[in-house]
């Protein structure tokens, strides 16, 4: 069966604001790359990190052009395994992170303390590739690798880019001292949780279950002031043998506060789970990756 191709531009708003997005996120990882990471000797992982050990023999090549350079067969991977707009977008998305790094060498940060400096790194860094993974695209390099693990098997960004960025400095060490390889491991843990806030934010969701004798009340308050649809699950108590009806739905992060209030007004002992989703799949409280 023909299936419609994937649409590379959603609207021309949509465009604009994942340009700009682009944008800000490339510009946060060249200060952090140009600022703080070459100044203190610290190294990175995935594609950045191999460039930078490439910079470090040879000082004439340019970090920024290697990136690109090293991103190019990943290209074909993102072409292949995940979309039409992933891929443009992610040519965009590596095009204004190698210019950012060829342009972007005058912020300067005058912080003493290496550990400072590794912890604002990080910062810096994972903010900037979170904001280009919420768009339709990303920089490349690892994003693509953590993108593909993500929609084919569901594994976190932040995971994919935190082993992958261990196992290459690993391999890259003998070019540093032990010192810069700690202090940069700091790098990458702070950067992958950053990017796991940045990009999952506010829309993680979260499943609930629910048992109350008030259970009927609950859903229906449920329903009308969270409007998140309910499922009823009929149980059995394993002491007493009775049986019960158990409340399962699954909410945004920011309605938490709502349920408990609603659960807490109608039944205070009920027995409530409120439990971390991956990922959900539908098209009204769905979270699934757009790309």
């Amino acid at each position: 069966m023909n299936t419609k191709p994937q649409a590379i531009f959603l609207s021309k708003s949509q465009l604009i604001i994942d340009i700009v997005q682009l944008c800000i996120g490339s510009t946060l990882c060249a200060i952090a790359t140009n600022s703080i990471l070459i100044p203190n000797n610290f190294l990175t992982g995935g594609i950045t990190g191999i460039c930078l050990i490439i910079h470090k023999i040879i000082p004439t090549f340019d970090v920024g052009l290697l990136y690109f350079l090293f991103n190019i067969p990943l290209f074909v991977l993102a072409w292949m395994s995940v979309g039409r707009r992933f891929f443009v977008f992610s040519i965009i998305g590596a095009l204004t992170l190698t210019f950012a790094l060829l342009s972007i060498k005058f912020v300067h940060f005058q912080v003493e303390d290496k550990m400072l400096n590794a912890l604002l790194a990080g910062l810096i860094q994972g903010v900037g590739a979170g904001l280009c993974l919420r768009t339709s695209g990303s920089q490349g390099g690892t994003d693509i690798l953590s993108v593909m693990l993500l929609k084919r098997f569901s594994i976190s960004i932040g995971s994919t880019i935190l082993t992958v960025n261990c196992i290459v400095m690993l391999l890259i060490s003998v070019y540093y001292s032990i010192e810069a390889v700690l202090y940069t491991m700091i790098v990458v843990f702070v950067g992958s949780k950053m990017i796991n806030i940045v990009v999952t934010g506010f829309s993680q969701r979260k499943s609930v279950f629910i048992i109350s004798q008030e259970w009927e009340k609950i859903s229906q308050e449920i329903l009308k002031d969270i409007r998140r649809g309910v499922t009823i699950i009929k149980g059995e108590g394993g002491y007493k043998r009775s049986s019960e009806h158990i409340l399962y739905a699954v909410i945004a992060f920011t309605e938490i506060g709502e349920l408990k209030r609603i659960v807490r007004n109608i039944d205070p002992n009920a027995f409530v789970v409120i439990s971390n989703t991956l990922e959900v799949m539908n098209y009204r409280i769905g979270n699934q990756p757009h790309w």
